[in-house]
């Protein structure tokens, strides 16, 4: 046998089984770095003031395992009463790739900023995503939809009609 030779198989086995294990250790800090990300902008764009029952009268001291559970506070205007949908729960139901296409398409009723996801890159809709998913489900699902000639159910504000 020729020692350079089976030390030289061996230094390589050994960097390609450590190889193998930082990949998903990287993987893991980078997916951290994600969800860190997501619940960051979760913060500074507001999701929670609406997504988070209380959290705007908290002044955002509301527990994070409650966070973005929906709320059963209504938004009642020209277009009838909406609620602020469970995030947890939602977001259960898309793939990321369902995630991307349905925040860059969809269009909500007021008072949902839903233009300001078209403005967000798909890094930015992703860490959100990640985050979500990452607190897991939780909290039930909110009220549905009540149209303009029904009356909602109390709590909720009013919105002025849209002026012409």
């Amino acid at each position: 046998m020729h020692p350079p030779r089976v030390l030289k198989t061996l230094t390589l086995v050994g960097v390609a089984l450590l190889g193998s294990h930082m990949v998903p250790l990287q993987a893991e800090e980078e997916g951290m770095e994600s969800i860190a990300r997501g619940r960051y902008l979760v913060q500074i764009a507001g999701c929670n003031d609406c997504h988070t029952a209380g959290y705007l009268l908290a002044n955002g001291a509301v527990p994070e395992e409650q966070w973005l559970t929906g709320d059963t506070f209504g938004w009642r205007g020209p277009w009838g009463t909406t609620y602020p949908v469970n995030l947890r729960l939602r977001l259960q139901e898309f793939s990321a790739e369902q995630w991307l296409k349905f925040a860059r398409e969809f269009e909500a009723r007021p008072p949902m900023p839903w233009y300001t996801l078209h403005l967000m890159t798909d890094a930015d809709l992703l860490a959100i995503y990640r985050y979500v998913r990452h607190l897991g489900p939780a909290g039930t699902a909110a009220p549905a939809f009540v149209p303009p000639e029904q009356e909602p159910d109390p709590p909720y504000a009013l919105f002025p009609p849209a002026p012409n």
